[in-house]
């Protein structure tokens, strides 16, 4: 929502796309803030690319309207519009050298020597390429290629540098380092980026804010911490990170705790934190992250502490993944839950092994709830698929 005061580089206002029969985005209302790395996440086809092309100007608008610093750019072209793209490809000209491929648009642009050198040399400096100057794309790694590619946009002075999932070609450990030389030159720069990826923790590294898409509908705009937190719907919830959802009823409410019966007749007590309006009766779904559980053998319960929600289990399946080990638990026969730990301590690691009873527990404030329970649901029983299948 507006605040009054803000500034706006983009504003989409409800914007619909349509190709032929089929609506690639459905009413959009967004508006990114001066300065702001913004991130459209969202699954292959929920829209993100085609937001990101009615931007560019490469795609117009169903119906709609489109802002650019203020200013309605209907039907304005791509290369009179005061942004620039960089793509996964890199799109560089294979003949020419670092210096050429990103002096290409200001020569075309017939902008006088001096200023020309100047940009450039700038340009390559802020994306620490200014020593390979010579250099053709061949002779570059994907990660230097990837900072010309953003050079290249960045001489052109933009408003709003548009992003389309430029770290996708290269390798993880790679574009995690990517990620974070990104982020740093938006900041240093001053720059609007929107920027566009299905990798969730990649947005949640780098973004000032998020837009979650499903199906061209955004399901949800917010911080990192926000989305993470606080998921509006059972596909964010799903969608970012892993979630233990559970379909129930709310039963009681008092104050800003609601007991609420699952599907399954569990039990549980969870925090009304951000739906102060849910009443008894209302369906709900409670969201709780596998790190926000606890699990300890059923025979110690020293370290449960004062957490309001304790449930005897069964572990069905253990994994160890170096800094964190993974358990798929039964609870109480009733519901699988995955619960992650970390292994703080390697010289005091429990060993843990299928069919060992355990309490799973945690606190009011470690689980959140959600009104829009249709949407995303069916992607819960996925990891209960696989255990009724060991």
């Amino acid at each position: 929502m507006a605040v009054q005061g803000e500034t706006f580089d983009v504003e989409i206002d409800h914007v619909t796309k349509r190709f032929g029969d089929f609506t690639a985005l459905k009413d959009m209302n967004l508006d990114i803030r001066k300065g702001e790395f913004f991130s459209m996440l969202g699954p292959s086809g929920c829209g993100k690319t085609t937001t990101l092309r009615m931007v560019a100007g490469f795609e117009q608008p169903t119906e709609g309207e489109i802002y650019l610093a203020n200013t309605p750019v209907a039907g304005v072209p791509p290369y009179k519009r005061p942004v620039n793209t960089v793509f996964q490809n890199y799109a560089l000209f294979p003949h020419l050298n670092v210096w050429e491929n990103v002096a290409f648009g200001l020569k075309r642009k017939k902008v006088p020597e001096p200023e020309l050198k100047k940009r450039v040399q700038e340009a390559l400096e802020m994306v620490e390429m200014d020593k390979m100057v010579r250099r053709k794309p061949s002779q570059l790694s994907g990660g230097q290629q990837q900072r010309v590619a953003v050079a290249r946009a960045l001489v052109n002075l933009p408003t709003v540098l548009l992003l389309d999932e430029p770290l996708g070609a290269l390798d993880a450990k790679l574009r995690k380092a990517m990620q974070l030389e990104l982020k740093k030159l938006q900041s240093d720069v001053g720059i609007t980026f929107i920027y566009v990826t299905h990798d969730q923790e990649e947005a949640l590294t780098m973004s000032d804010r998020i837009a979650v898409m499903s199906q061209g509908v955004v399901e949800q705009i917010g911080t990192p911490t926000d989305i993470y937190e606080n998921p509006e719907s059972a596909f964010v919830a799903n969608f970012i990170g892993v979630s233990n959802i559970y379909l129930s009823d709310v039963k009681e409410v008092r104050g800003k705790v609601a007991e609420c019966v699952t599907d399954e007749g569990l039990r549980v007590h969870v925090s009304t934190h951000g739906h102060e309006g849910v009443k008894v009766g209302d369906k709900v779904g409670i969201v709780i992250r596998p790190e926000k559980l606890l699990i300890t053998p059923a025979d110690d319960k020293s370290e449960i502490g004062d957490r309001e929600n304790v449930f005897s289990g069964v572990v069905k399946a253990v994994v160890y993944i170096g800094s964190v080990t993974q358990f798929i638990v039964d609870i109480e026969g009733k519901h699988l839950a995955q619960v992650l730990q970390q292994n703080l301590f390697h010289t005091e690691r429990k060993e843990w092994h299928q069919g060992q009873p355990v309490d799973v527990s945690f606190w009011i404030e470690s689980c959140s709830l959600i009104t829009d329970v249709e949407r995303g649901m069916a992607e819960k029983d996925l990891m209960g698929e696989v255990v009724r299948r060991m």
